[in-house]
């Protein structure tokens, strides 16, 4: 931590929620990436592995905001340390909700099982899913570095995820309009598709907070949002 504190447990109780940080945010890339790959494979199991783990995430963030609000008692924070105690409680909600969406994705895993699938249509989904989980570990790392800029660059670039996941509504859409039996794959993808694109605003939200942490303002301007998808008309042109 940049400021220097008289009692060195108070420097350590600092660390411990960065550290708590570090280690659920490794946990919920894990979670996504093996939901991903689990509906790339329809893997059941594996599905059933990331349901498993999301009750670990939950333990986890309930343990931090208990640590945190332990601090906050014991040691009345002020200005930058107080700050960075508020951060840790929002960024643990948010990397709650990424393996609450990871565990969405193993869900519709499970639903697709048995049922006519492609492979070939899901990589749309697991393409928009590398470039989000590269948002999530670089929000992460600036989280832990305290990097003003590089949490700005992840806020920047959360209109790329937006942009692909338009495309990718219109690709299913096509798809299910050219072959019925595509129908139900497609709309599990298209679910799955969107919990992936909410994960991208997690890591934004983070990116935020870390602003917040820093420099003590909330970003005022709104973040820029490419969704296309809620104004294509079904059947219409803009599908082809």
């Amino acid at each position: 931590m940049a400021n220097e504190h008289i009692t060195g447990a108070y420097d350590d109780e600092l660390r411990d929620l960065v550290s708590r940080i570090a280690e659920m945010g490794g946990l919920a890339e894990g979670l996504v990436s093996e939901a991903v790959t689990a509906l790339t494979r329809i893997d059941i199991a594996r599905a059933q592995n990331v349901i498993y783990q999301d009750h670990r995430l939950d333990e986890m963030q309930r343990q931090l905001e208990e640590r945190a609000i332990s601090v906050i008692a014991r040691r009345q924070p002020v200005a930058k340390d107080l700050r960075e105690i508020i951060a840790a409680m929002r960024v643990s909600a948010d990397l709650e909700r990424v393996g609450d969406l990871a565990k969405n994705i193993a869900k519709r895993v499970i639903a697709i099982d048995g049922q006519f699938h492609s492979k070939r249509l899901a990589f749309g989904v697991e393409h928009i899913s590398e470039i989000t989980l590269e948002q999530l570990k670089a929000v992460l790392d600036a989280y832990t570095s305290q990097d003003l800029d590089a949490a700005h660059a992840v806020r920047n670039r959360d209109d790329e995820i937006d942009s692909m996941y338009t495309s990718l509504f219109r690709e299913l859409l096509t798809y299910m309009m050219e072959d019925p039996r595509n129908i139900t794959f497609c709309t599990h993808l298209l679910f799955c598709a969107k919990n992936i694109e909410r994960i991208g605003d997690h890591a934004t939200n983070i990116a935020e907070n870390i602003h917040f942490m820093i420099t003590g303002q909330q970003l005022q301007e709104d973040r820029p949002k490419h969704d296309e998808s809620s104004y294509i008309p079904a059947g219409s042109d803009q599908v082809r």
